[in-house]
């Protein structure tokens, strides 16, 4: 009698045990079952938000649950982060931002609320190239005629930026750097300001997203003299990458889905499968391109190493602004 309750309990310790290792399979298997969650780390109309609207509601018609987009600005990305650690690592809420958080901030601030440790890259969505633009004030066509014109004028020129330690600001002093080249910067509060300042002519260049010069270039009031893209780009093709004059070169920012570490990597790679098919349709290729977006669908690995990439040319161009972490 003894012996055969010992037995029960031996086979229902197993069976318990049996249980719970299959929960997670069966989770994963029916994944996502409830409704995902786009964490933004900034305001509504700002790319990372375009393209988190423009992927929610086609990744929502191929995954059959709703996906919703929560804008949560605030703390330098520190909220947004924090609703993402809240959150149980089940797949069901991302981060979708520029790369900013994770290649920027760690250079800027000397102390930050999150680490970059508790994010997992999962897929780039898309590459949102800025375009070094001249006001056609400044007597030059190329990127070559800029680059002899400010060597021979040193500090005669300014350049806006959207801010401190933005991406307009790093592709700047990164460019500056590389050649020896001294300009003035002024900086802005966003693209908002720093875009009227160069169309009115207050600032000489600046680097912005192309949706933003379109209008200006073709009354003439502005010249592109190239993009900080890995390549040229759809949007300007006769503007050249700026890596043509600088090997290595490359400061596009890099928007992406970002998820809990510790989520299981089946999830991961399912989000990522997803994000990849989307991207490549003719109609999200369509919507992209209207806010100057180019899709990519870059995954996990080669993902992180681009953002590893990235967090290295910041860090050499922080060092070469005389910038100190605060």
């Amino acid at each position: 009698m003894i012996r055969n309750s010992r037995r029960a309990a031996m086979l229902m310790t197993i069976a318990m045990a049996a249980a719970v290792l299959a929960t997670p399979a069966l989770s994963q298997a029916n994944y996502p079952s409830q409704t995902v969650r786009f964490v933004i780390p900034a305001g509504a109309g700002g790319l990372p938000d375009t393209v988190a609207r423009i992927l929610g509601r086609r990744l929502s018609e191929k995954i059959g649950q709703n996906v919703v987009v929560e804008n949560r600005a605030g703390g330098n990305g520190a909220v947004s982060v924090g609703v993402l650690m809240s959150s149980p690592p089940d797949g069901h809420t991302f981060i979708v931002q520029d790369g900013s958080i994770y290649a920027i901030n760690p250079h800027i601030y000397a102390k930050m609320a999150y680490s970059i440790d508790d994010l997992t890259p999962t897929v780039m969505i898309a590459a949102a190239p800025l375009f070094l633009a001249a006001h056609s004030k400044v007597p030059v066509t190329t990127m070559k005629e800029f680059i002899d014109y400010v060597k021979a004028n040193p500090g005669k020129l300014n350049y806006g930026s959207s801010g401190v330690g933005s991406t307009h600001h790093l592709s700047m002093e990164a460019l500056k750097a590389s050649l020896g080249l001294q300009l003035t910067h002024v900086p802005f509060k966003g693209t908002s300001e720093s875009v009227p300042a160069l169309l009115g002519g207050h600032v000489d260049v600046a680097f912005s997203a192309y949706p933003s010069l379109s209008a200006a270039i073709g009354s003439k009031n502005i010249t592109l003299l190239a993009t900080n893209g890995a390549a040229r780009s759809a949007q300007a093709p006769n503007a050249p990458p700026i890596s043509d004059f600088i090997p290595g070169y490359e400061f596009a920012p890099k928007i992406g889905v970002y998820a809990r570490t510790g989520t299981p990597q089946a999830m991961l790679e399912k989000i990522a499968g997803e994000v990849a098919a989307i991207v490549k349709e003719p109609e999200i290729i369509k919507q992209f391109a209207t806010a100057g977006i180019e899709p990519s669908g870059v995954s996990l690995g080669a993902y992180q190493a681009m953002l590893k990439a990235d967090s290295d040319r910041v860090g050499k161009a922080v060092k070469a602004a005389g910038m100190t972490p605060q």
